[in-house]
């Protein structure tokens, strides 16, 4: 299964210890994340990571792209929603792929442990 990662500045940590608690589950399978994402969760957990872009600077729409392109199976998106996007129609652009492609999408902790628990 192809999962992508994406947290916000706010919710790398978030990602970081879901990814860490995870570990062993995530390592099944193909893992894709905005740059800064993956990095850091690579560093952390030692899993591999294939590393797009860093959200601002186009990596939502890589991954959007993989979405479209029918190449990504579930995001795991830590969005922080108090906190405004520089990039939110990216963001936006990404969830309503999510959409339109049936793609499983979790925007939090709960739900993301809801989705991995299942694979």
């Amino acid at each position: 299964m192809n999962i992508a990662l994406i947290a916000h500045d706010l919710k790398k940590v978030d990602m970081i210890e879901f990814a860490m608690i995870h570990k062993d589950t995530l390592a099944h399978h193909n893992l894709y994340a905005t740059g800064t994402t993956g990095a850091k969760v690579s560093s952390a957990t030692g899993l591999k990571v294939n590393c797009k872009k860093s959200g601002p600077l186009g990596g939502d729409q890589e991954i959007g792209s993989m979405i479209a392109n029918h190449k990504i199976d579930l995001v795991i998106f830590m969005r922080d929603p108090l906190t405004s996007q520089p990039h939110e129609p990216d963001v936006n652009a990404l969830l309503r792929l999510c959409d339109v492609y049936a793609i499983p999408l979790a925007t939090n902790r709960a739900t993301a442990r809801l989705l991995v628990d299942t694979l």
